[in-house]
């Protein structure tokens, strides 16, 4: 079975949009390859409002959220990472509204631009917080939930009055995400999953893209997801036994399917199912720091 994407979404660039009962959503004039319509940023609670991922550093997307809380008060502003699309303006944001800003850490900064977000190097938290944390205010409570994978650092956060998921960009509708060395890891992004899909949340909100809805739903989603990657890592075990060692020749043929735009993003994706691989005594490599460039071997062929 093949991941059963989402990928239908009604909104309008700056328009406040309620999705539920107890959360709003802005969405951010930054479509692209990598950030589908742009960012969604949430909004929980009535009142005394937490926000989560205010997005870029954009005038009218910064207009637009103080339109979308006015007569609120923020109380906190969460962010899942520090991407260029997910946290340049949740500073800002947080010193207009006069409250703290939540994250975990500032992970291992790799600024590459060729996978379409580049680490916001001038984000850091000023408060850390990790698995076991709860944030709250009326009528709503916040789990932090560590998943790294997509990045080191990488927040999930679960609304418990919802039994909903922000998964930010660990699980997305509409594509599946980027794992991209060094920050991100595949092995730690199979584990979140699973971590995730244990949990039984009946509803996923992605930072891009419309929601996954439904328990069952979800979990097949999950599933699937999960399933994705074994695929990919089966992929690249073959071309290993082809006589492939190559991951820019083993892109152009595994994603030929893919807008080629994306393609220096899966050549990385493909990177991080290498180093697993060599985590697991599977796959050999001449380099001490493997890059795309490097040369890759079944332990076996060389055995």
């Amino acid at each position: 079975m093949a991941i059963p994407y989402v990928r239908g979404i009604e909104f309008e660039y700056g328009r406040v949009d309620r999705i539920s009962p107890l959360v709003r959503r802005v969405i951010a004039n930054n479509p692209g390859p990598f950030t589908y319509v742009g960012t969604g940023v949430y909004i929980v609670g009535e009142g005394d409002v937490a926000v989560i991922d205010p997005g870029p550093l954009r005038a009218d997307h910064f207009e637009a959220l103080k339109a979308a809380l006015k007569g609120e008060r923020v109380t906190h502003v969460l962010v899942s990472h520090g991407h260029s699309d997910h946290s340049p303006l949740a500073t800002p944001l947080a010193e207009w509204a006069g409250c703290k800003t939540y994250a975990k850490d500032c992970g291992i900064h790799t600024a590459k631009d060729e996978l379409g977000s580049p680490d916001d190097l001038a984000f850091t938290p000023d408060v850390r917080v990790g698995d076991g944390d709860v944030l709250s205010g009326p009528g709503w409570t916040l789990d932090v939930i560590e998943t790294p994978g997509h990045t080191a650092n990488h927040l999930c956060f679960g609304l418990r009055e919802e039994n909903t998921c922000f998964s930010g960009d660990h699980i997305m509708g509409w594509s599946t995400t980027v794992v991209a060395p060094p920050d991100g890891h595949m092995g730690d992004y199979m584990r979140s999953l699973e971590k995730i899909r244990r949990m039984g949340f009946e509803t996923l909100w992605p930072t891009h893209g419309d929601a996954v809805r439904g328990k069952d739903f979800v979990e097949t989603f999950i599933t699937e997801y999960a399933n994705h990657r074994r695929a990919r890592e089966a992929a690249i075990l073959a071309e290993l036994r082809g006589g492939e060692t190559s991951i820019p020749a083993m892109v152009s043929r595994m994603y030929v399917d893919v807008d080629s735009r994306l393609h220096p993003a899966a050549a990385m994706s493909v990177l991080g199912h290498m180093l697993d691989l060599i985590g697991r005594g599977l796959v050999a490599t001449d380099d001490s720091v493997p890059t795309v460039r490097s040369r890759f071997d079944l332990v076996t062929a060389r055995a």
